[in-house]
């Protein structure tokens, strides 16, 4: 019988069951429940190394944390070929939408998205003296921290943006290497839960199919990363509007007691930090999250003004843990991948770091008290924005690199679709002629949820607007769908050009190609925002800042501080 992702806190302080912090919220009407704030940790290195006599090292950042910190990189050199056997990996992607990953913009510059995953996993010594909670010893993880990493594909800024571990989704169908299928749910679903679904690359399939957002990597850390890079930097200052102790009367509670004022932590008392729900703002995964971000970016800044990491043994031992405590996905699998990484990360200054909250609200659905689900239109905002490469901050982007130049028939306007050339897989063959392209047309008007009216005769119509464009294998398809907006799938990566010089006839972007195990070639799904004419309705324009229902935090912000929950000061 499978656990659910509700798990009582008992009175061990450690035991409370927040992974990130969880629990009931302020009012106490929500089961308790393990929140992890171990979003990540960082793991960072540095070691240098003499031009000659001497093979130059690699600078590493070995954690979720260290990345999430937002590739202030690490703070040194670092080079440990015999960790690489050490890495653990697992599969990108679990679901049956793939979205080919990133694609590169006007000036041929790619952005990159990553998902960093605080695993509550409590399957070891270490892990479970940091976790408590013995009864869930060796049970099944939750993804309590969801962050995704997005750097700008000029590489001038970076945006974060946190999904509460309380969020409701339906979770998509996730198949497991092995083959064991998780089938798509029926019901919302708590967004932790996914990774319980077959491991990290169902929780990247979660995140693609709400936000539409390609994901190219994720990191997975777990308790006692957070422990290692804090101890590695020597503390990280944090600051508290007022004293406050984390301990309800029953002994619920991360356990962290601090003064009013900033302070320097470490080790154990920073994991209760990011652990910490009880006690901060409204007691919610909300406040959590914030803390969370107050952390990190106080981390980056901290990476960019030390060199403490200067003692090669600790250096050793320190990188040991961090790679026994991540999972990563294939193409991250070795520390000159890591180093590479680490390397695209540290041109992004604090100051153009926005950390940010997926925009919510709390769900009025029978038995979900105190959950959240995403903010429709605002939290759109905020994925379209990263979809799009638009900065969280406002401040837009810098200029192409030197030597760049604008890809064929790209447009170089910010946000402005460019040709659909998805970037899918090995295949580079070239699209073939239109007439010899098998397309099937798919009505799906009626949007996602049923939200309208399906078209009548839609397929039919636009198989005709194809035809006339030269792809005379168009045909309209008995099956129907559910789109909010028009999509172009394909089967095989060797359909992927020819997908492609679809979307391309069309007007539609890149974004709008998917390779998908739900077809068996490609197929041209008519979404709600083409229910009449010759092309799709043209989206409104996108955003230029990030909404304030987004919390935004910025790196450079060193006068941060967590208000306190009334009751939990000393």
């Amino acid at each position: 019988m499978r656990r659910s992702s509700v798990r009582g806190e008992g009175a061990n302080a450690q035991a409370a069951g927040e992974i990130s912090g969880g629990g009931a919220d302020a009012s106490g009407t929500v089961p308790p429940q393990r929140g992890g704030p171990t979003a990540g940790r960082q793991a960072a290195g540095a070691a240098p190394a003499r031009r000659q006599g001497r093979r130059r090292v690699l600078r590493w950042t070995a954690s979720v944390l260290s990345l999430l910190i937002l590739g202030t990189a690490a703070a040194g050199y670092l080079y440990y070929r015999h960790l690489n056997g050490s890495i653990q990996t697992d599969a990108l992607n679990l679901g049956e939408t793939k979205l080919g990953g990133s694609k590169p913009n006007a000036f041929g510059q790619t952005p990159l998205n990553i998902l960093l995953i605080g695993s509550d996993a409590r399957d070891d010594a270490a892990n479970q003296a940091l976790g408590g909670a013995t009864d869930t010893f060796d049970g099944p993880p939750l993804a309590d921290v969801q962050m995704l990493l997005h750097l700008s594909a000029d590489r001038s800024n970076m945006s974060v943006v946190s999904m509460p571990r309380d969020t409701m989704l339906m979770m998509p169908k996730c198949t497991e290497p092995n083959g064991k299928v998780h089938p798509a749910s029926k019901g919302l679903v708590q967004t932790n839960e996914s990774l319980q679904r077959g491991g990290p690359g169902c929780t990247v399939a979660a995140w693609q199919e709400l936000t539409k957002i390609p994901v190219d990597h994720f990191m997975m850390i777990d308790f006692k990363g957070v422990v290692s890079m804090a101890d590695a930097i020597g503390g990280v200052p944090v600051c508290v509007e007022e004293n406050v102790h984390s301990r309800t009367r029953d002994g619920k509670g991360s356990g962290l007691k601090l003064p009013k004022g900033t302070s320097v932590i470490q080790g154990e008392q920073a994991l209760q930090w990011l652990r910490t729900r009880y006690g901060f703002e409204d007691g919610t995964d909300i406040g959590r999250t914030h803390a969370q971000h107050q952390y990190m970016t106080s981390m980056s800044r901290e990476f960019r003004k030390n060199a403490k990491l200067t003692n090669p043994v600790k250096l050793n031992s320190l990188a040991q843990a961090a790679i026994e405590a991540m999972v990563v996905d294939t193409g991250l699998n070795k520390i000159d991948k890591l180093y590479d990484l680490s390397m695209e990360l540290k041109k992004v200054p604090p100051g153009r770091i926005t950390m940010t909250t997926m925009p919510w609200v709390y769900s009025t659905k029978p038995g979900l008290d105190g959950r959240v689900e995403p903010m429709a239109d605002e939290a759109e905002a905020v994925f379209r924005m990263v979809r799009e490469d638009i900065a969280l901050d406002g401040k837009g982007s810098g200029t192409p690199a030197e030597g760049a130049s604008p890809s064929p028939g790209a447009s170089a306007s910010a946000g402005t679709p460019t040709p659909a050339a998805p970037s899918t897989g090995p295949s580079t063959a070239p699209a073939a002629a239109p007439a010899k392209i098998a397309v099937s047309v798919r009505n799906a008007t009626s949007g996602k949820g049923g939200t309208e009216t399906r078209v009548k005769n839609r397929a039919n119509e636009v198989a005709a607007l194809l035809t006339g464009k030269g792809f005379t294998k168009a045909a309209a398809d008995t099956q129907t769908g559910a789109e909010d907006t028009t999509v172009v799938r394909y089967a095989t990566d060797a359909q992927a050009a020819d997908a492609g010089a679809v979307a391309t006839a069309l007007g539609l972007p890149s974004s709008s190609v998917q390779k998908s195990e739900e077809v068996s070639g490609i197929t041209l799904l008519v979404g709600k925002d083409w229910r009449t004419g010759n092309a799709p309705t043209p989206p409104p324009p996108a955003p230029t800042v990030a909404p304030t229902s987004a919390h935004a935090l910025n790196g450079d912000n060193e006068g941060a501080c967590m208000a306190i929950q009334p009751g939990f000061t000393w």
